[in-house]
């Protein structure tokens, strides 16, 4: 059985990359003006304002209270791990990592993605799944050594590489519980929440841990925020981009096509963040990034044609 790419289908799953491509170059354009982990406090602070009007109802009554109150647990995690931890742990790893090492270590993401799936929900990963894998971390591969293998054989781990591993398994994780939620969050036991709600929820819960991460940056760190039109402008963006647009694409994407095939299409990051690189920064694009797209996709087309 294959996973058809409907145009809808990939355009879903298409725009979230590409927002996040375009946060990765937002944070480091703001580096020095605003602590990362304040950053990303602000941003989900931004977003949640900017979802209320929208998904207010659901805290406007008792009964839609106590709904959220008995499945507390289920989304706490939900919260934590799609809201509060992930760009918290890669802002702390980049502070002892480099950018390189950081991508190279997200780009495992489908190999993370198989090895839950087969753990915990039973998904054997077949060999068109290896191989999109592969052919999907081959052209990241060539995006982060600029067609030098080279450049990849100097890669050095160090500490802050541990963080952005548990980062990756985080939203591996995330992606499946999306994908296969909770019995609470199931079928007629799920509350008739729309997706702005449902985020909103999120980012409620998620804000717990993110504010408590920024509030001990601050107790540690002490470092003021500059504030400036650049950096309003800059959190308005990663506040509706990244979070709220990119988030209710990545539901719906991974919730139609499975957390594994979404996870290759995550892969096309580094790419579009090298382009974007190139349009902000006056780069040309080189021939190794058509090589790039060719991989990525060729490890999408390969992995939406797995076998039952």
């Amino acid at each position: 059985m294959s996973t058809r790419l409907t145009p809808r289908l990939i355009g879903l799953l298409l725009l979230p990359p590409l927002l996040w491509a375009g946060n990765a170059i937002v944070g480091r354009l703001v580096a020095g003006n605003v602590p990362p982990l304040a950053f990303n406090a602000l941003r989900w602070c931004v977003a949640l304002l900017l979802l209320l009007p929208l998904g207010w109802r659901v805290l406007a009554s008792a009964s839609a209270r106590e709904q959220i109150l008995a499945r507390w647990r289920t989304l706490s995690v939900l919260g934590l791990l799609g809201v509060g931890a992930y760009n918290a742990l890669q802002y702390m790893a980049l502070t002892t990592s480099s950018a390189m090492n950081v991508t190279l270590i997200a780009s495992s993401m489908p190999v993370w993605m198989l090895a839950i799936g087969a753990i915990f929900y039973r998904e054997r990963p077949t060999a068109q799944s290896l191989l999109g894998a592969v052919l999907s971390l081959a052209g990241v591969a060539v995006v982060l050594g600029r067609g030098d293998l080279a450049v990849l054989a100097q890669v050095r781990f160090v500490a802050g590489d541990l963080l952005m591993i548990v980062a990756i398994i985080g939203w591996a994780t995330y992606s499946w519980l999306l994908a296969r939620p909770h019995p609470s969050m199931r079928g007629d036991a799920r509350p008739n929440w729309s997706w702005a709600e449902f985020l909103l929820i999120q980012m409620m819960f998620g804000l717990v841990f993110a504010g408590a991460a920024a509030g001990a940056e601050a107790l540690v760190v002490g470092e003021p925020i500059k504030w400036s039109g650049w950096v309003l402008l800059a959190l308005l963006y990663v506040a509706v981009g990244p979070a709220i647009l990119a988030y209710r694409s990545w539901g719906l994407g991974v919730a139609q096509a499975g957390p594994e095939i979404a996870a290759f299409f995550s892969n096309l990051t580094p790419l579009f963040a090298a382009v974007l690189s190139a349009a902000v920064l006056g780069e040309a694009p080189q021939p190794y990034h058509g090589v790039a797209f060719a991989l990525i996709v060729g490890g999408i087309v390969v992995s939406a044609r797995r076998k039952s």
